[in-house]
């Protein structure tokens, strides 16, 4: 049985709807999508699935491993107790492991173990199907305006804009 899209927030959107509650919509659904495909697996290990948040926490381990969790609350900014359940629960679930450093055995090193980069290439290869099928019917050139666009609005939100 095929479950539906979640479509939270989504209904009513007008077609002149203000352009960062689209780029929120769109997200939100490539999300969505995208953490399905976790689903098949999640069902044959009684598993509930994974939120997005702790593919974030993942896909950190991926790119930095034997990282520390206070490595990851200075990139993500997030609160350190939030964290560590998200750590703990990763590392219950056998997504994620950790090894004492052996210059300070107060910290954790933490890599992903090889269930935990199976979850990872998942998503990631559920990703490009997704931006394959999202991009659908734009032409390379509008491909590369979006982009440039996208880019500005992101350039914008960073500057100080001094309110």
């Amino acid at each position: 049985m095929r479950q539906s899209v979640d479509n939270v927030n989504h209904k009513g959107i007008a077609d002149d709807a203000a352009v960062l509650e689209l780029v929120h919509a769109v997200m939100h659904r490539f999300r969505a999508l995208q953490y399905r495909a976790l689903e098949p697996r999640a069902r044959d290990d009684g598993d509930a699935g994974l939120t997005h948040m702790e593919g974030k926490v993942l896909g950190f381990f991926a790119h930095h491993p034997d990282a520390t969790q206070r490595d990851l609350a200075h990139h993500s900014g997030r609160d350190k107790a939030q964290l560590a359940r998200l750590i703990k629960s990763l590392r219950e679930r056998g997504l994620l492991e950790g090894v004492a450093d052996e210059a300070d055995r107060r910290n954790v090193r933490l890599r992903m173990t090889a269930a935990g980069q199976a979850v990872q290439r998942t998503l990631r290869q559920q990703a490009r199907k997704l931006e394959a099928c999202a991009v659908t019917g734009l032409s390379a050139e509008q491909r590369r305006e979006l982009v440039a666009l996208l880019r500005q609005v992101l350039h914008n939100l960073d500057r100080d804009v001094g309110d």
